[in-house]
């Protein structure tokens, strides 16, 4: 009788005591939260302010490339009118011819206009799409050579433009979404579960 008074004792002690925990904590988690907020809010709007920056320099990189396949291609035009013939017809005859070498030189011939018409597709695919086009014109078009040249010398910049503080509108939006939506509540789920467990409690 006396173990289970001290020990009904102690529970409403401890009650107690997250009960006054709870009252003076609430507000400790709730500045908490607000303080990842505002952190989301930056970081969100900082990484998608430089989306239109960075598929700006990846479209200059693009342009690049196909002026230089172009240049290229200028090249195999001029062989081939002096042998009176056309690219692709002297292409053709390079293929069937014996030499590796000279086969290998027939197919760059086809691969370089191949790219050219992909390149050309993708400039002009990205500079005709509209602002809320442009991301997914560019996931569709992405060149992953090109992108990767493009992130080895990316520099941030400040976004000024309408384009770009609407995209930082969005990736403030697309964070928080994210975070209320997706990870906040998966994060309670667990903690309920943890503390639900036979093993969590005292006995």
């Amino acid at each position: 009788m006396c173990v289970s008074a001290q020990y009904e004792g102690l529970r409403r002690d401890g009650l107690r005591f997250e009960h006054f925990a709870m009252r003076w904590l609430k507000p400790l988690f709730s500045a908490g939260e607000t303080l990842i907020d505002r952190i989301l809010c930056v970081v969100g709007a900082v990484l998608f302010s430089q989306g239109p920056e960075f598929m700006q320099q990846y479209l200059q990189r693009l342009g690049g490339h196909l002026a230089e396949a172009r240049r290229q291609y200028a090249q195999f035009e001029e062989i081939a009118g002096r042998a009176g013939r056309t690219v692709r017809e002297l292409a053709a005859q390079y293929i069937a011819n014996t030499d590796p070498s000279v086969v290998g030189m027939g197919r760059l011939i086809g691969e370089t206009e191949t790219r050219i018409n992909t390149l050309s597709a993708a400039e002009a695919a990205l500079r005709d799409a509209s602002v809320w086009e442009r991301p997914f014109v560019f996931l569709r078009q992405l060149d992953w050579e090109i992108a990767r040249g493009t992130s080895g010398v990316y520099k941030p910049a400040v976004p000024t433009t309408l384009e770009g503080l609407l995209y930082a509108l969005a990736g403030v939006i697309m964070v928080l979404v994210l975070y209320h939506g997706v990870l906040a509540p998966l994060a309670r789920r667990i903690c309920r579960s943890s503390r639900s467990r036979p093993g969590a409690k005292l006995a």
